[in-house]
């Protein structure tokens, strides 16, 4: 970064951290790095729209760890997770997510279902995992026999956490592709390569299928006819995933328990209340969007810093014990969501700064896993960087529920990869979503050679 550059990044007047095209080459991490050395949080201005007149960006490790262990004083509920402030039905959906809970509420709902969650639960998970990354990797293999190529962001990565959590939800296994689509397309509003419906979208590979058409009653007087064509209206993603998952939920209900989340969930015990067919597909959103988009980010983010990298994926080769440090560094050098959002509920001071009741925050974890105070040489990607203690899974009361099955997913899927391709080769430019929240990639070209 020139003197000049340094000097505009730190005023911060020309510097739009909510910009999408901001990140269209990758986190500028340059620009974080010289607002966080001038002050731990940043003051961004937004002209107009759903996040003016702006936010404080806290980009130090510090500061991030402690808004993220504060919800009694910065809260996700009031006005949600993403810096835009929502209409009031999107806003009310979100807020039926844990992510966007805070306590009492958030305990509440987060109580039942963590005993699934835990490290030995998870790991009794393994031998389902690995036989479905084994199938994926053939797949692939044979992808790429016929093709040359193979897309690794939709085609290889992204199918893991779509059947891990398909199978954890007991989904039938034909709408696993639609769900997958929808969730592609909840996380990625801002690129428009994707559309703002799952209907119709035309995104190539990560583009939602044609969603499973439950029977069609008769048509009434009221209803068009075959001769009267209508077009339909767009349905927001969030909301065809929520209503998919209300009538599976009613579906489930006149059907013998399993052992699965969704028996959980609409048995479970929620505060002295039970999951409402409307409560599960809010909460189905979340579990289906953060299991998998975040994961597909990891898995395609984490070849494409190995392949960055070749001698620490010669490494891994040699001696895969390093993979499960490999996955903590590539949770921390590529994280798959740039930041949360909270809202301050009163009037205090964060790192020398007045943040007022109302003021947005942003939590920064892709600076604050930078941050050169905690982690020596920080730009450098390291798989044998240790202690390591990146921000990506958050900290305190929404500390992720799947940390441990993401953990688990990662060091197998590198583990099946590695074992299956004797070389792993770029045939072309990765492309990156444009976003300011989620750190990922549309597209990711590669060769495999198996072994």
């Amino acid at each position: 970064m020139t003197t000049a550059e340094l000097g505009t990044a730190t005023t911060g007047d020309a510097v739009d951290l909510y910009d999408p095209d901001s990140y269209a080459a990758g986190p500028p991490h340059a620009t974080f790095a010289a607002l966080r050395r001038a002050a731990p949080i940043h003051w961004q201005p937004v002209a107009a729209g759903p996040a003016a007149p702006g936010y404080w960006a806290v980009l130090g490790y510090a500061a991030v760890e402690a808004v993220l262990c504060a919800p009694e004083l910065f809260s996700s509920e009031r006005g949600g997770v993403v810096i835009d402030d929502l209409p009031a039905d999107r806003l009310a959906q979100m807020r039926n997510m844990l992510l966007a809970m805070d306590p009492p509420r958030h305990r509440d709902y987060r109580r039942p279902l963590a005993h699934r969650f835990t490290h030995r639960a998870i790991a009794l998970l393994e031998d389902r995992v690995r036989a479905a990354t084994r199938a994926i990797m053939s797949e692939a293999a044979e992808r790429g026999a016929a093709a040359g190529t193979v897309e690794f962001v939709g085609k290889v990565a992204g199918q893991l956490p779509t059947r891990v959590v398909g199978e954890l939800m007991g989904l039938p296994p034909a709408d696993w592709d639609y769900v997958h689509g929808l969730a592609q397309l909840l996380n990625r509003g801002q690129d428009d390569d994707y559309g703002a419906t799952a209907t119709g979208a035309t995104a190539g590979e990560s583009a939602a299928p044609a969603a499973p058409e439950p029977a069609a009653p008769a048509p009434t007087p009221s209803e068009p006819t075959p001769s009267e064509p209508t077009a339909p209206e767009p349905v927001p993603p969030t909301v065809e995933m929520a209503l998919y998952a209300a009538a599976f939920a009613a579906r489930r209900r006149g059907e013998p328990p399993r052992e699965d989340l969704t028996t959980l969930l609409l048995a479970g015990d929620f505060g002295g209340r039970t999951m409402s067919d409307l409560d599960y597909g809010s909460f189905f959103v979340q579990l289906v969007t953060a299991g998998n988009d975040t994961t597909q980010t990891m898995l395609s983010a984490g070849l494409s810093a190995l392949l960055d990298h070749p001698d620490q994926l010669a490494a891994l080769r040699t001696d895969p014990a390093l993979i499960p440090g490999a996955v903590e560094e590539i949770l921390r050098w590529a994280n798959p969501l740039h930041y949360f959002r909270r809202t301050a509920l009163a009037d205090t001071e964060l790192a020398g700064r007045q943040i007022r009741a109302g003021d947005r925050l942003a939590t920064y974890f892709t600076a604050a896993n930078r941050d050169e105070s905690v982690f020596d040489d920080p730009d450098s990607f390291d798989i044998r960087r240790s202690p390591n203690r990146h921000l990506s899974f958050g900290k305190g009361e929404h500390f992720c529920l799947g940390a441990h099955l993401a953990r688990l997913e990662g060091r197998v899927f590198f583990e099946e990869l590695l074992t299956a391709f004797r070389d792993i080769e770029r045939a072309g430019a990765a492309v990156r979503v444009r976003s300011n929240l989620n750190n990922a990639f549309k597209s990711l070209p590669v060769r495999l050679t198996p072994a």
